[in-house]
């Protein structure tokens, strides 16, 4: 499972600059229940990657701070900065491949 954060863990793993990828979804969005199995096959496989994801409806500062358009949402965290926001999560072999391509290999 991956851990939910609110918009002051998202900061503060932003301002400790931490690397990580942050799943940003609402619940009634069917496509965003897709894309979190998609997330939880990809964690388990890259199990050196931190995870966390948060509800936009409760963190409307980290909507507004990375510009948000829709949810489903990856955004890609490396030592603090975001390198990567993906809206189309296609399959988990490219969400793999992705994550370690801009946040490195699979420790």
């Amino acid at each position: 499972m991956i851990k939910d954060w609110t918009s002051g863990d998202i900061q503060k793993a932003i301002e400790q600059h931490e690397t990580f990828a942050l799943y940003l979804y609402t619940p009634m969005c069917g496509t965003c229940q897709v894309a979190a199995k998609m997330l939880s096959v990809v964690k388990e496989i890259r199990k050196g990657t931190a995870f966390a994801q948060t509800n936009v409806n409760y963190a409307q500062e980290t909507v507004l701070q990375h510009q948000i358009e829709s949810v489903p949402c990856l955004l890609l965290f490396k030592r603090g900065i975001m390198v990567k926001k993906l809206y189309a999560f296609q399959s988990v072999p490219y969400l793999n491949e992705l994550i370690s391509r801009h946040l490195g290999g699979n420790e």
